[in-house]
């Protein structure tokens, strides 16, 4: 596997690889991460890998050795590190995303979706790929990153892929290891509620506010307030009223010192999101 860490190296390598997937990544590597690696094998020539530290003071990176270890037992073919400042961009561009950044993440978390929107734009103009794939667990930033490639006339097309949840149900996360052993598995709420809100809606409950209801009462019952539990169309990401018939639940709350999301599709598939605007 190359470890490519500078931009130049990057364009030399791409320029002989044929087909590439891109899995951009900020580092802390684990079986969530493997699973996009793993498809983008198998849809490409060539995998390839970014790795660009987050700032957030919640996330603890593992060592960069282990994370190239994962991605070379998984057959990435490369690799690419960058030190920050060659990212960051000397002019103050930036990339702002529309109204899809507003609510949610985008409101809870001023200016997070705009340092997404262009690292990504960044990426996507380094390597080139053919395809690029996100986990759903991000699903707001999936969404983004899908609208902004089709705006922009981007070529490479943007793959949503299943989120990966440990026995629990979980959903994996770089930010987990800072849980204890009782966080975690009053964190496993999280996805319970969210279960709530998928086994009822398909027993017939689709009033968005009793879906809402569901989860926070899920999270209550393990001692849990929820930042925000949001029932929005899965496409605009406006939140919904009154019965619905596709919806995408999502939350987020506060776990001790860690800050985690999660979401669940309702009446659409993952794989359809990117052909409906």
């Amino acid at each position: 596997m190359k470890v490519l860490r500078t931009v130049t190296a990057v364009r030399e390598w791409r320029a002989s690889a044929g087909a590439v997937g891109l899995v951009p990544t900020r580092g802390a590597l684990h079986a969530g991460h493997a699973a996009l690696v793993d498809r983008a094998i198998r849809q490409n020539e060539a995998a390839i890998v970014s790795i660009v530290a987050d700032e957030d003071p919640d996330l603890r990176s593992s060592s960069e050795q282990a994370d190239l270890a994962l991605l070379e037992a998984h057959g990435a073919a490369a690799a690419f590190i960058p030190a920050r400042e060659d990212l960051h961009p000397a002019h103050g561009t930036h990339v702002t995303p529309g109204t899809l950044a507003e609510p949610l993440e985008g409101a809870a978390r001023p200016g997070h979706l705009v340092a997404v929107a262009t690292r990504i734009v960044q990426l996507l103009g380094i390597v080139a790929p053919d395809l690029a794939y996100c986990g759903q667990k991000d699903f707001q930033e999936l969404r983004v990153i899908q609208a902004l490639a089709r705006d922009l006339r981007l070529a490479t097309r943007i793959i949503g892929c299943p989120t990966v949840r440990d026995p629990s149900g979980l959903a994996l996360s770089s930010r987990n290891v800072a849980l204890t052993e009782a966080q975690r598995t009053n964190a496993s709420a999280l996805s319970r509620g969210l279960m709530e809100a998928e086994h009822a809606f398909e027993a017939g409950e689709t009033d968005a506010d009793d879906l809402r209801s569901l989860v926070r009462s899920e999270l209550e019952i393990w001692g849990l307030a929820a930042e925000y539990v949001s029932c929005a169309d899965p496409v605009t990401l406006q939140e919904l009223s009154g019965p619905v018939e596709r919806a995408v639940v999502s939350l987020a709350a506060q776990i001790g010192t860690v800050r985690l999301i999660d979401n669940a599709l309702l009446g659409i598939r993952l794989q359809d999101l990117d052909e409906l605007q």
